[in-house]
Formats: structure tokens, C-alpha cells, sequence
């Protein structure tokens, strides 16, 4: 094992697999010199070159547009669309071609392309950098979505996006990003299939379903419900699409109740749909009423005081756990 931070693992991952499949290429704004705005593609174009290392105009639509091209003709693509707000530039690409172009072939043509993102609030970049949009991304039909909280399941997670005959948006979130705090990852090679949780916590009172940095909020609440008593269960969907619905169906036939904690408004959210598959298929293991743990439905403040109380924390879970017990 080896100690190693979010934005390491994801390097580590995109050089092994650019190293194990030559059709791997990577297309982007700055992504040759500079690496990206977190340098999670630095040492890429040293190795691998313009022909597969690739700077774009300031254009997603041409980003995309040529991930799907190159896709089309046996490529394995990766698109960085830097920050995902940024995707409305390039709806059409994403909802009308990418994702249903498999389809709409009768399986004739496929088109492996990973789009990488950054998302998430807390250091004051305003609504058009801080954005979680995953309950848009969930509406998507044919696209995969993976949402990883540590440097273990971001390595893990990527390799197999990358691998992934379909397409596949890998979104991380900027405050990991940041992040020098590391966690071991094995030495060895290794992947995590998608659609897999992961329970990071066992518990017997609460199941707790919490994504990527809300992940780590509600493990720094459970030490504290502890104290009181109160023991959680905190699953970690880890893709969004596909759902192990489950792991989750499991941890609430133990607990009897539901929290969903994700950063993003609660309309349309993916923690609504995530909670509406629950109470259609697990109401009858349910002893309360499910409770939701979003952000309010409003874009991100640039305010600090304001984005602090507009991102979801351990207070609100031990609030509505505490309420549910």
C-alpha cells in the first residue's frame, strides 16, 4: 500500500491506462502544459505527445463533439469539460448524441467516452464554478455516472469508466481535489466495478446514504451521534448510474430508516430519486419517513457566509437523525 491524495490517484490512473491502451487520448482546454486547473493531467503530454494529449479551443461543444467523432471511429476519448455547470454548452452533444447514438444504432455503434468534471462548492468561486448537478446527469438516459468520495475509489472507479463500452461522466469534487490529506491505495493494479457501493461506516440505527464530500461530513457526524448513542450506517453510492440499490435495501432492512445527504438543491435531485426507488421498493422495511439532506433551491452563493449556510454539513444529519430516532 501506498499513501496517496485524490489528485494523485486520479493522475496515477489516467497514466496507466493511456499506458495499457494506445487508443486512450485525452482532449481539453490546457490540458497539455498547464494540466488542467487542479494538474490532475500533468506529465501526460511529456509522455504521451500531441497525438494523444490534446488542447481544444475554449469550445465544449467542440471538446465533446470531437470525443464523439473519435469514439465513433475505435478511439476511447476522454473529455475534460473542466467544470461541469459548463455542460449546458454542450447539451445537444451530451443528451442527443452521446448518449443515444448506441441506441438509436441497435448497438452498431458505441461510443466509450469518459467526460471528466470538477463540481462542488466551499472556497467562494460563485454558481458557474461550484455547481452539483447530478440530478440532471441521473435524468440522462444511457449515461454513467460516477461520484467518488476517496482517493482509493477515484483511482479504481476512473480506470473502469475508462474501460466502459458506454458513456461515462466522472465528476470530482474540487474541495477532494484540493485535499493534501492521503489515504493508502494498493501498489498493485486494481479497478472497482461501477455500480458497487461501499459501506464506510457500520451501523445499527440510521442508514445514512451519502455522496462523495458529504461522505465525509456525515462520518465527522456519526462520531459525534455516537456519543449520544446513536449509531449510523453510511453507504457511499460511488456511482450514481448504476444505483446498488441493493446495498441500500440491505442497510435499511437493519435500520429501518433512511437519510439521503448530497450536495445539491432537493428538486430534481438525485438524492429524490435515489429516495423515491427506496420507498417503492423498501417501504415496507421503512420505520419513518425518509429524510433528505440537500442545499437549498438556489444557485451557489459567491458569499462565504452564505455558501457555508447553503452547503449541506454535519449539523443538518445530526439534526434530522436525531429528530428521526
Amino acid at each position: 500500500m501506498k499513501e496517496t491524495t485524490f489528485l494523485q490517484a486520479v493522475n496515477e490512473a489516467l497514466f496507466e491506462e493511456m499506458e495499457r491502451d494506445p487508443n486512450v487520448i485525452l482532449l481539453g482546454e490546457d490540458v497539455r502544459i498547464w494540466g488542467a486547473p487542479r494538474g490532475e493531467f500533468k506529465g501526460l503530454f511529456d509522455k504521451y505527445g500531441p497525438e494523444r494529449v490534446i488542447d481544444t479551443p475554449i469550445s465544449e461543444t467542440a471538446i465533446l463533439g470531437g470525443a464523439i467523432g473519435a469514439a465513433a471511429t475505435g478511439m476511447r476519448p476522454i473529455a475534460n469539460i473542466m467544470y461541469s455547470s459548463f455542460l449546458g454548452v454542450c447539451g445537444d452533444e451530451l443528451i442527443n448524441h452521446l448518449t443515444q447514438t448506441r441506441y438509436m444504432s441497435g448497438g452498431k455503434i458505441k461510443l466509450p467516452v469518459t467526460i471528466m468534471s470538477y463540481f462542488g462548492a466551499g472556497f467562494s468561486a460563485g454558481a458557474h464554478h461550484s455547481s452539483s448537478l447530478h440530478g440532471l446527469l441521473v435524468s440522462i438516459p444511457a449515461l454513467k455516472v460516477v461520484v467518488p468520495s476517496t482517493p482509493y475509489d477515484a483511482k479504481g472507479l476512473l480506470k473502469s469508466a475508462i474501460r466502459d463500452d458506454n458513456p461515462t461522466i466522472f465528476l470530482s469534487h474540487q474541495m477532494l481535489m484540493r485535499r493534501s490529506l492521503k489515504d493508502p491505495i494498493p501498489d498493485e493494479e486494481y479497478t472497482i466495478p461501477l455500480g458497487k457501493a461501499d459501506v464506510k461506516r457500520e451501523g445499527s440505527d440510521v442508514t445514512v446514504v451519502a455522496t462523495v464530500l458529504m461522505v465525509h461530513r456525515a462520518l465527522s457526524a456519526a462520531e459525534k451521534l455516537e456519543e449520544k448513542g446513536i449509531s449510523i450506517e453510511i453507504i457511499d453510492p460511488r456511482t450514481l448510474v448504476p444505483l446498488d440499490k441493493q446495498a441500500i435495501i440491505d442497510s435499511v432492512k437493519k435500520t429501518g430508516r433512511l437519510v439521503v445527504m448530497t450536495e445539491e438543491p432537493s428538486t430534481g435531485s438525485a438524492a429524490s430519486t435515489l429516495s423515491a426507488i427506496i420507498a417503492e421498493e423498501a417501504f415496507d422495511f421503512l420505520d419513518a419517513p425518509i429524510k433528505r439532506i440537500n442545499a437549498p433551491d438556489t444557485p451557489v452563493p459567491f458569499s462565504p457566509i452564505l455558501e457555508k449556510v447553503w452547503m449541506p454539513d454535519e449539523e443538518d444529519l445530526i439534526a434530522a437523525v436525531t429528530e428521526m430516532i
